[in-house]
């Protein structure tokens, strides 16, 4: 066996191990398929053991794969630290989900603040479904959102930081017999049918919260829909469907609509920052400091009375 192994190697096991699919992982790595192949099969002669079983329909990892996956993970991890030590920190990739005001940017502003020698540069991925699977896979470097809503097995692979319990709003068409209210109670609601991004890979964490948030209150998902891009697509769409939204009360103003905060009770969303285990930058450091001053300057992670929280924080069938 080889005592040298190539990080390159490595690399490609390791992504052909976490999308056990060739395509997929050489997608991912930004290479040809063939020498994704190349690359696991000089892995394979280098350590002396098949990684995978591989057949017309499937890859699975063998005994010695799975034995090999944490090393390799570990390995590649002290790589990465031992290259940022010696290059100094390359650009942090912020995920803000939407290009507009919000807790995210709030918490990045402050971030560039404390150190101004970083280059924190921000991204707008629509969802912390898509936004995670990219951190994971080391295109992104932090993200925000309902953590507690991903899948359990993406979840494991992020480290988090809670941020903010966001008070919902909802955005109303105009015209809406609700938007002459300051303010909506959430069983007003009763009736309506509300979008939520259903059917939109990105944001399937949102969904899911929505979907616990209106059981039980009479209020409809909107049907799967094509994502409306751009504001005056946004109108246009809201003039048709006349579909209130579910949104954050930071969200941007957008025409053909007014935002009114939910009560009765208040919704709340919990919002945490998320970042790859093990993954270490200055950013990173002043992000996590900026989120910590800001909660506790603004009471961001107090929990007022008479609000309603989803059951993986509260442990209560229905939020509480």
């Amino acid at each position: 066996m080889s005592r040298d192994v190539e990080p390159r190697l490595l690399r490609a096991f390791v992504a052909v191990a976490e999308e056990l699919h060739f395509t997929r992982a050489a997608v991912r790595l930004y290479v040809a398929q063939q020498a994704l192949s190349r690359d696991v099969r000089r892995l394979e002669a280098a350590l002396g053991a098949a990684l995978f079983v591989r057949t017309t329909r499937a890859v699975e990892l063998t005994v010695d794969g799975e034995r090999l996956l944490p090393l390799a993970r570990r390995v590649l991890t002290a790589h990465e630290e031992l290259a940022a030590a010696f290059a100094g920190p390359r650009p942090l990739l912020v995920d803000l989900n939407t290009d507009g005001p919000s807790t995210a940017r709030t918490v990045l502003e402050r971030a560039r603040e404390l150190a101004p020698d970083c280059e924190l540069m921000a991204r707008f991925e629509s969802g912390l479904t898509h936004a995670a699977a990219e951190v994971v896979a080391g295109r992104l470097d932090v993200s925000f959102g309902y953590a507690d809503g991903l899948d359990p097995a993406l979840r494991a692979r992020l480290a988090q930081q809670p941020v903010r319990y966001e008070p919902l709003a909802v955005l109303l068409p105009d015209g809406h017999p609700l938007a002459g209210r300051a303010e909506v109670p959430l069983d007003a609601l009763a009736g309506e049918t509300v979008y939520a991004g259903a059917g939109n890979p990105r944001t399937v964490e949102w969904t899911g919260l929505a979907r616990e948030l209106f059981a039980g209150r009479g209020i409809e998902l909107a049907a799967p829909a094509p994502v409306a891009m751009g504001k005056e697509e946004f109108r246009r769409v809201m003039a048709k469907t006349r579909n209130p939204v579910l949104a954050s009360v930071d969200f941007l103003d957008l025409p053909g609509s007014v935002k009114r905060p939910l009560v009765d009770p208040v919704p709340l969303s919990p919002l945490s920052m998320v970042w790859r285990k093990g993954f270490s930058h200055p950013g990173l450091h002043a992000l996590q400091q900026a989120a910590a001053q800001i909660a506790a300057e603004r009471g961001w992670l107090d929990v007022p009375p008479a609000s309603w929280r989803p059951a993986a924080l509260t442990g209560v069938p229905g939020g509480g």
